[in-house]
């Protein structure tokens, strides 16, 4: 198996087939939706609040939302009334088993609930993902996060409907230097060998740096992309904005850090500062037009024909002569 992170990948283009890049389908199906790009940002409290996630829905484009210091069902049930999708996150201890329940019994539902817990490879999983099947047979459930084919077959054959591959490789992430384990470094690869194995949609969560990135992604069969540090730090962003000589940055923590859950128990993931971007509409604008001209490189119409594609592995004795179909 080769070991290959996003910056030893470079796709190699062939012919191209329309006129503008503008001609190319950036938009996926994904539980049953289509979405403008394949693209999420991440469920965490310095990516998404509430009028973000509204934004998102209301605009075309997936989003999930997070389950820190939030009540999933009064939340869901102002999603429904302004007749947008509900997507939410659920964590595997009884207050949520609570919530699925609530969810249930008040009618309001969901579309989507993704399972979100750091090590998902775990028979706590496979029991919430019965419950919510029980409960909620119409929700699309995402389970995660994995690192090995082992755990897509386990987590699919449970029943989730997608699952998120991704330990450690975010930019906020510190699992494998506090643990020993995780796909921090060679994420891609990972992506690459649970795909082999996966019947349904893979989620690739973390590592992404770049645009080009979106592409490797799904050339490597994620059918959704979750990206936290390229959408936090936005005019909108929910992070507390702070000035550093003369410049200004939103606080982007992990979902595992002391600062997310107000104590320093079981810490496995850091604060940083990003520099303000701009406008969120904006960056999805340009997200759009470079995966569309990812698809016109690889000769392509659409997101699909990006896994077509050939690539080389950069680094080593010898840089750029490996070749792979």
């Amino acid at each position: 198996m080769e070991i290959f992170d996003y910056d030893n990948i470079l796709l190699l283009p062939r012919k191209c087939r329309v006129e503008s890049r503008s001609e190319c389908d950036p938009s996926i199906e994904f539980g049953g939706r289509r979405f403008k790009l394949p693209v999420v940002p991440a469920n965490m409290k310095t990516v998404l609040d509430e009028s973000i996630s509204e934004w998102l829905a209301a605009n075309g484009y997936f989003y999930v939302m997070h389950r820190f210091d939030l009540d999933n069902v009064a939340y869901a049930k102002r999603m429904r009334e302004k007749g947008l999708f509900v997507s939410i996150s659920s964590g595997v201890k009884a207050p949520d088993y609570e919530v699925i329940d609530r969810l249930a019994a008040d009618g309001v539902g969901a579309d989507y609930i993704t399972i979100d817990i750091a090590h998902g490879h775990a028979e706590s999983v496979r029991k919430m993902i019965e419950h919510i099947k029980q409960k909620l047979p119409q929700a699309f459930v995402i389970a995660g996060n994995v690192a090995t084919p082992e755990a897509v077959i386990d987590l699919e054959n449970w029943g989730a409907d997608a699952t998120k591959v991704g330990v450690g490789p975010g930019k906020v992430c510190i699992t494998k230097l506090k643990t020993g384990f995780g796909t921090g470094g060679w994420q891609l690869s990972a992506l690459k060998w649970c795909a082999r194995v996966a019947t349904k949609p893979i989620i690739a969560d973390g590592g992404i740096r770049h645009h080009g990135d979106i592409a490797k992604s799904v050339r490597f069969g994620a059918t959704m992309v979750m990206i936290g540090s390229l959408f936090a730090g936005h005019e909108e962003s929910p992070g507390q904005t702070v000035e550093v000589d003369g410049k200004l940055y939103k606080e982007y923590y992990g979902s595992a850090s002391d600062f997310n859950k107000g104590e320093y128990k079981h810490v496995e993931g850091k604060r940083i500062l990003e520099p303000i971007k701009g406008k969120l509409a904006d960056t999805l604008r340009e997200m759009q037009e470079d995966v569309q001209s990812s698809i016109s490189y690889a000769g392509g119409t659409q997101l699909t024909d990006l896994k077509k594609v050939n690539y080389v592995i950069l680094g080593g004795e010898n840089a750029g002569e490996h070749l792979f179909m």
